[in-house]
């Protein structure tokens, strides 16, 4: 039997064999693309080249490529665990033709590989070609049919509809019929009780799509039309997981050497036998496919976060610890644990796993225990809800709690249900969707965006490249090859691609470039600049009317010059740090503004000030030397890394790449910097602080910014000073001024403790009697503070009687309430905490506490009386 390492060994060896190019895979977590967050498909790399914004440098292309479908229209979260095919992360084994051959061929090696490489048994095997849509004005996929008639039985090739047998980028582009191809694992008495063919497509466990052809031969217009493609394209995706599962003859993914190590070594933790209870067996399939994908986002630079993609990576992780809490009795961190078997079973093919080890393991640590925590607040705050529910006899609890749960504290819905019905209690589901819809309402109006066609200005407009000048020069003569509106939150855009541009698009963390585009008749501003599909977009809140004129692309030079500042000194930061700190120093993210830049890297512990201060140094020492930039704009990429430049870690590179060099900062870079380091002036960090587990985040200005900050902290000093009668030791005098403020707030708190002493003494005197119980009820001006600490006396001098002490205060214009019973009236059913939150509806305020002693605030002054007079009323009974 082969193993899942051979199997995918196989398929790169056959295409290689087979004149296709093997590149490596992408990056799971896609940067610089606003459309997608995620690689969800083996073509996402590609998609500027079937797009016609990149070159075709290959023909032929074949990969296996890391995917993660979680969001959006391809939404496998839900399934995943349940099933036995549904992953998040997964292997898409894929081929490519741009423009070379297209559906006989690609039949053809599919067929190939599948029955003479992988020997699957043709007579499980079935194929489905698009059977045509009237809407579209297309006929059935004969062409694609005839081919596959010359290799399986033609009762075996079967119609599809639109929507298993039409592949579509998106609303528009690229789309085209396709052909799956289908296996039957079933057993050969159900086969011969039921045929495959009535369950391709029916959502049958083990009647499954293994491998899906795509023939891109349309572009789908704004309008819903179809045009025909220049170039046709082939893009195939086969599921490994999925073929592993047909080759290694199981009948569920999770049972083939993919994922049986981590599900055993799992079940070693827990003390748990996979097979032996549904329940148990659903957690360990979602924890076993949930810690692949949290570990290969981190490899990629995608740390858990409450944003975007990192929001997303989080929501996995903390699925896979619910069901590991719920069903596997796990209370303490465990998945980090299943780590050093995922790298032995998958770092051959993807080596970043070994040498991100270190830091995987230590982020996916404190995540579980940072929501391990919050699982315990959760939990606490739900039995306040349920012990509530069962005192009122209520059997519901409400879907707005539900959500506050889920939405303020992260506490899942469905863990939430369970507990409840462990008490005998409902949610009410549809007021817990109604405030979901609501949240994704609000969510979906913000991000709303209607994107128009792209108008062409000329024939050729849209083969056109546009060529970027930035690096050289901030002007230069251009024309419009196509724009399009955009429309977002009630305001309109406009997009425009030109032939020639001096602005550089947002990319790397570098912000884009703004400035003015000028014709013979107006001046229009450029907002901002956008990469898109690897095409520059300048952003525009005005069309110009006659689009086929010349103009003068200007970018502004001062806020160029700024970017370019903020961008040479992260390189020049992550040089220090890695000299300062240690070469594990790496990179995790940046971002460069105009004003301002953010530096993320690899490190465990907070920076002391004096590691501080030397990298501030080393930074301002090379800006000193004012280092000139050298350039390296167009090198092979062995060849950088063997000069010493530096390849992050999710982050797709070419063969080609631009490097830049300052001295012993040399870093791959598409960004744009100064032309000598002197030119950033001064470099000043504002602050260092923790970003993830083992990521540590620096911000710091520059140039004018930074001598902005300077003269704020002199200005500051100065103001200080003068407040100090001009001091000449400003330090000597504010020690001097915190020394005096101390003995002086030791004096007042003697003062209080006295005289609370002596007020207690008399109050003691007052206490008057009621039905046998005792109280004191006093009002005052005085902090609510001084009455607390006259508690200890009280308690003793009434601990064997029932006794309440009622405090109503009016400090700093608002009102406060102190209820305190002695043990006696505990012990009688007495509860302060809920005695206080009553009594507090009359100040129009609320509270809380312990059983003994509450507290409550307000705003209604003058219901201090009936207040206290409730708490009298109640306890007196």
């Amino acid at each position: 039997m082969m193993t899942s390492k051979e199997i995918r060994k196989a398929f790169l060896e056959f295409f290689a064999n087979h004149q296709h190019q093997i590149v490596p895979s992408a990056p799971m977590v896609i940067k610089g693309d606003p459309t997608l967050m995620f690689t969800n498909a083996g073509m996402n790399q590609f998609k500027n080249i079937i797009l016609g914004n990149d070159p075709i440098t290959s023909p032929r292309i074949a990969d296996a490529q890391k995917c993660l479908r979680v969001s959006g229209k391809h939404n496998d979260l839900e399934e995943v665990g349940h099933d036995t095919y549904h992953h998040t992360m997964f292997e898409m084994l894929g081929n490519w033709s741009f423009g070379d051959y297209f559906k006989e061929e690609a039949i053809n090696l599919a067929w190939q590989f599948l029955t003479e490489v992988m020997k699957l048994d043709k007579s499980r095997l079935y194929v489905t070609v698009f059977e045509g849509s009237p809407n579209d004005g297309l006929e059935r996929d004969n062409e694609a049919a005839n081919f596959w008639e010359q290799h399986i039985a033609k009762e075996r090739i079967l119609n599809g509809n639109k929507h298993d047998n039409f592949w579509e980028m998106g609303d528009t582009g690229p789309c085209g019929p396709c052909s799956e191809i289908h296996i039957d694992l079933r057993s050969d008495e159900e086969r011969q009780q039921i045929d495959g063919s009535t369950l391709v497509n029916k959502d049958n466990p083990l009647v499954i799509e293994i491998w899906n052809l795509v023939f891109m031969q349309y572009n789908r217009k704004a309008d819903h039309s179809l045009e025909p493609l220049p170039n046709k394209v082939i893009d195939t995706g086969m599921g490994f997981e999925r073929l592993c599962m047909a080759v290694q003859d199981k009948k569920s993914n999770y049972d083939t050497d993919v994922f049986q190590p981590l599900i055993q070594t799992l079940g070693n933790q827990c003390n748990c036998t996979y097979g032996k209870n549904a329940k148990t067996d659903i957690a360990m399939r979602v924890i076993a496919d949930h810690v692949r994908t949290i570990a290969f986002a981190i490899t990629d630079g995608q740390l858990p976060s409450n944003a975007k993609a990192g929001y997303v990576i989080r929501r996995i992780l903390r699925r896979a610890v619910r069901y590991g809490y719920t069903f596997l009795n796990q209370r303490e961190s465990f998945m980090y644990r299943l780590i050093p078997t995922l790298i032995q079973n998958m770092g051959d093919a993807y080596p970043e796993l070994e040498k991100q080890r270190e830091l995987i393991i230590k982020v996916i640590k404190e995540e579980e225990e940072a929501f391990l925590r919050t699982l315990e607040t959760g939990i606490k705050l739900l039995d306040k809800l349920i012990a509530e529910a069962q005192e009122n006899k209520v059997k519901e609890i409400s879907g707005m709690d539900a959500f506050t749960l889920y939405d303020t504290y992260g506490f899942p819905v469905d863990l939430t249900e369970l507990i409840l019905r462990e008490n005998n209690l409902t949610l009410n589901y549809d007021d817990f969707n109604t405030e979901m819809k609501k949240q994704k309402d609000r969510a979906r109006n913000a991000a709303a965006i209607t994107t128009g066609d792209w108008v062409y200005i000329s024939e050729n407009s849209d083969t056109i490249t546009t060529e970027f000048v930035g690096y050289d020069t901030l002007s230069c003569e251009t024309r419009i090859l196509r724009y399009r509106s955009i429309t977002q939150k009630n305001k309109t855009y406009y997009q425009i691609v030109l032939e020639k541009t001096p602005f550089y698009a947002e990319m790397g963390g570098q912000v884009g470039d703004t400035g003015t585009l000028t014709s013979a008749e107006n001046e229009f501003e450029v907002i901002d600049t956008k990469r898109e599909n690897n095409l520059p977009v300048h952003i525009l809140t005005t069309l110009p009317e006659h689009m086929t004129l010349p103009f003068t692309a200007q970018v502004d030079k001062e806020r160029r010059k700024a970017i370019e500042a903020n961008h040479t000194a992260t390189h020049l930061l992550h040089e220090a740090l890695r000299e300062t700190l240690g070469k594990h120093v790496e990179q995790k993210g940046s971002y460069v503004s105009p004003t301002t830049l953010r530096f993320d890297f690899s490190h465990y512990e907070r920076l002391t000030p004096t590691q501080i201060q030397q990298v501030e140094r080393l930074v301002n020492k090379k800006i000193r030397q004012n280092i000139a930039l050298e350039e390296h704009r167009d090198m092979a990429i062995d060849e950088a890394k063997a000069l010493g430049a530096m390849a992050l870690f999710g982050e797709k590179y070419g063969n080609r790449v631009r490097v830049i060099k300052y001295d012993k900062s040399i870093e791959l870079c598409g960004g744009t910097h100064a032309q000598a380091t002197g030119n950033i002036g001064l470099f000043k960090i504002i602050s260092e602080s923790s970003v993830a587990a083992g990521v540590r985040r620096i911000e710091a200005v520059t140039a004018e910014q930074a001598e902005l900050m300077f003269e704020s902290v002199q200005n500051a000093q100065n103001t200080i000073r003068e407040m100090l009668n001009n001091v000449p030791d400003i330090m000597s005098a504010l020690q001097k001024l915190m020394t005096d403020n101390k003995d002086l707030t030791k004096k007042v708190e003697q003062f209080i403790a006295e005289k609370s002493k002596n007020i207690c003494e008399e109050l003691i005197q007052r206490a008057e009697e009621k039905n046998g119980v005792y109280f004191i009820r006093i009002t005052g001006k005085e902090s609510p503070d001084m009455y607390k600490n006259m508690i200890p006396m009280l308690k003793g001098k009434f601990s064997e009687v029932k006794f309440v002490f009622a405090v109503g205060t009016v400090f700093d214009n608002k009102p406060n309430l102190i209820v305190f019973l002695s043990q006696p009236m505990i012990e009688a059913g007495f509860n302060a905490g809920k005695i206080v939150k009553e009594a507090a509806k009359y100040i129009q305020g609320g509270g809380g506490g312990q059983p003994f002693m509450a507290s409550a605030g307000g705003k209604y002054v003058d219901g201090i009386d009936e207040a206290l007079d409730k708490v009298i009323e109640i306890t007196t009974i």
